[in-house]
């Protein structure tokens, strides 16, 4: 795998094609870079070149014209004239360019103005600050790379995203965006990725082209279909996975005071109905605490009741329903479950489970809804 995302060789990995390997742990001290998407706004940049010039920082300023990037030169000396200002791109003299990076490097330029050819490897851990104007013109592993640029050091980095008005934006560019918004905690590169591969296509796998169109069935759906085709072909059983309806009357959804951003909350309940371990989902329990704070009861339940979902399905179970104290648990004709298991179970239960054609009932006195899920999860177990 490379470094950058690129759709095509990512879905081939993901597929089980190609091998790949992750390393998510991030350097010592390293803190994760604050996002800020913005309108262009003078105050907004006038106040971030301040404030990092007042803390003994540089900034980068991302303009990817060439054309115009003297005009706004000038615009940026007559907002901060207190800032040492240079300008770098990729149509300067080798040496004159040369020179201009040394420069920086060596603290005697506060700010520079340039394209997006600073995002070809510069490392320079006193540069905290990038504002990359007109962000909605660049794709979603550019803007990352840039991002990428600054908080190489131990101190708070800040990237600032200046768009046009939102009825400028595109859908991709709007959906860009809020990604690279949204996945700006560490370790969050293959997420993003991910993003990029949903968003561009998946590539054509027999041909050269690395993007493609997957809208007509959905990603996820595309995923599924592949990786099926894929054990056919290396003649590997193709097992069709059922999703099991759980209906248990329990409260268990993510607030809006929790996390207001809908378009975040859409994606964290994306992400949790398609997770496949008790792993996965107590790791998006801790992100969702780590970025949001403690998680509220309704998501506690969510994902409690995630990790039910998990298992019935690992069960072959299609369906998990409550009513008047009894739970019933309905199973697919094709569930890897044995008769064995489940009369070893219902000996174990001690009469509160009873057998039926389709699966199993029990009845309980459950203090509350927390506590049928438990009981019901300890089953799974069992039969696992």
């Amino acid at each position: 795998m490379s470094a950058t995302p690129i759709p095509r060789t990512l879905e081939m990995s993901l597929s089980g094609i190609r091998e790949m390997s992750m390393i998510e742990t991030p350097p010592e001290e390293r803190l994760a870079i604050k996002s800020m998407i913005s309108t262009f706004n003078e105050s907004v940049i006038k106040k971030a070149v301040l404030s990092e010039l007042d803390r003994g920082g540089q900034v980068f300023f991302v303009h990817n014209r060439v054309k115009d990037i003297y005009g706004m030169g000038d615009y940026l000396l007559r907002l901060v004239p207190q800032a040492r200002l240079a300008i770098a791109h990729g149509q300067m003299a080798g040496r004159e360019l040369e020179d201009v990076m040394l420069r920086f490097m060596d603290g005697a330029i506060d700010l520079l103005l340039a394209t997006a050819i600073i995002g070809s490897g510069i490392d320079i851990p006193s540069a905290n600050t990038i504002i990359i104007n007109r962000a909605d013109r660049m794709g979603l592993a550019d803007l990352y790379q840039l991002k990428g640029r600054v908080g190489r050091g131990n101190q708070r980095a800040y990237a600032y995203f200046l768009l046009p008005p939102p009825d400028m934006l595109t859908e991709d560019a709007r959906r860009r965006i809020e990604a690279i918004e949204e996945l700006s905690y560490l370790g969050a590169g293959l997420r993003l990725a991910m993003k990029d591969l949903e968003i561009r296509g998946a590539g054509n796998l027999l041909g050269a082209d690395q993007s493609g169109h997957i809208h007509a069935v959905g990603f996820e759906m595309y995923m599924e279909m592949l990786q099926q085709e894929v054990a056919a072909l290396k003649g590997m059983p193709v097992k069709e996975v059922v999703e099991p309806s759980i209906d248990l009357g329990l409260s268990a959804y993510i607030p809006e005071e929790y996390i207001k951003d809908m378009s975040i909350r859409l994606s964290m309940y994306r992400r949790l109905s398609i997770c496949h371990s008790d792993e996965e989902v107590n790791t998006l329990g801790e992100e969702m605490t780590d970025r949001f704070g403690v998680l509220p009861e309704p998501a506690v339940s969510l994902v409690d009741l995630i990790k039910l979902k998990v298992r019935a399905r690992g069960l072959g179970i299609v369906s998990v329903s409550s009513m008047n104290g009894t739970a019933k648990v309905r199973f697919s004709p094709e569930t890897p479950v044995k008769v064995e298991d489940l009369l070893n179970c219902e000996n174990a239960c001690r009469g509160s489970l009873s057998l039926h054609e389709e699966g199993f009932s029990i009845k309980g006195t459950w203090s509350s809804k927390a506590e049928l899920v438990k009981s019901l999860k300890e089953i799974f177990a069992v039969l696992g």
